[in-house]
């Protein structure tokens, strides 16, 4: 028993200095953004140090292996403001990737691809935390791909908002997570356009604009009958401008008829056969 004791007391100081060194987040927000510029699915992971962890600070973070490393890390002076690239150490354990960096500012950022298999309508996706540091509040925004339909994700983000990019947002804030605590993520949709969100976008049939759920034969159908009807106006109102000059050519001078002369020193008029005025009796030619 009194061994038992002792060892209780060995330990107790060590495992809260390990705590206390630990660097603490303020918050994390998690955002996962399916089939945005790639078929496969982005994470973006947005800390902030807690206001009391000293700076700078060395941070070790776990990303999955199938990312096949981080695509971005870097750090911000204000929360907002611009991302500066951060250096970076890498390391193999089992499944994930360790990252170890040194921020001298409080806001980092970190993003990777994940694979998405894309060859059926019907996709998935599943993002872990693994809970490497303690989070005060945890944020997390999914961007719904464009084209997507059925979309569930659990937890579920009631929070619903539209982008600048037209694009549609679910978000929540889920509340604190302890260190070693994992926070798993994961969303379900249907989705058979195999074009990328940015893709979409581009072609100017964003998610949230009206005739984005019509098919592109139908698009195009569209802008043929479009187009056809301008050429008709065209030709109608050409046609009309015409039929108007032509009358106006044909019409008579006032006071006669069509064919009508006159005499060219009076300017009585004469009739067919006349060879001398009948006004002023000038030799008509």
């Amino acid at each position: 028993m009194l061994h038992k004791l002792l060892l209780a007391v060995l330990l107790v100081p060590g495992l809260a200095c390990a705590a206390a060194g630990a660097p603490r987040l303020e918050g994390l927000q998690v955002e996962i953004w399916p089939e945005y510029d790639r078929p496969a699915a982005l994470v973006i992971l947005k800390g902030e140090l807690a206001g009391d962890v000293d700076l700078p600070a060395t941070l070790t973070l776990r990303i999955p292996a199938s990312s096949g490393g981080p695509s971005a890390v870097a750090f911000a002076p204000q929360k907002t403001g611009p991302l500066l690239n951060l250096a970076h150490d890498r390391s193999a354990a089992a499944d994930a990737i360790v990252l170890r960096f040194t921020t001298p500012e409080r806001f980092f950022h970190v993003e990777f691809y994940e694979p998405l298999v894309t060859g059926t309508p019907a996709r998935s996706y599943k993002y872990v935390w693994p809970g490497d540091l303690a989070v005060g509040a945890l944020q997390v925004v999914v961007q719904e791909p464009a084209a997507a339909t059925d979309i569930a994700v659990q937890p579920a983000l009631a929070d619903l908002s539209t982008g600048i990019d037209g694009l549609r947002y679910r978000s929540a804030l889920l509340g604190p997570v302890p260190q070693g605590q994992a926070r798993s993520i994961e969303i379900r949709y249907a989705k058979s356009d195999p074009r990328t969100s940015a893709e979409i976008l581009k072609a100017g049939t964003p998610a949230s604009s009206p005739g984005a759920g019509t098919s592109s034969e139908e698009r195009d159908a569209f802008r043929r009958f479009l187009v056809s009807g301008a050429i008709a106006l065209l030709l109608v109102g050409s046609g009309l401008v015409y039929l108007f000059w032509w009358r106006r050519r044909e019409r008579p001078g006032p006071g006669g008829n069509a064919g009508a002369k006159f005499c060219s020193k009076c300017g009585g008029p004469t009739a067919a056969g006349d060879r001398f005025c009948s006004k002023c009796g000038a030799a008509l030619a």
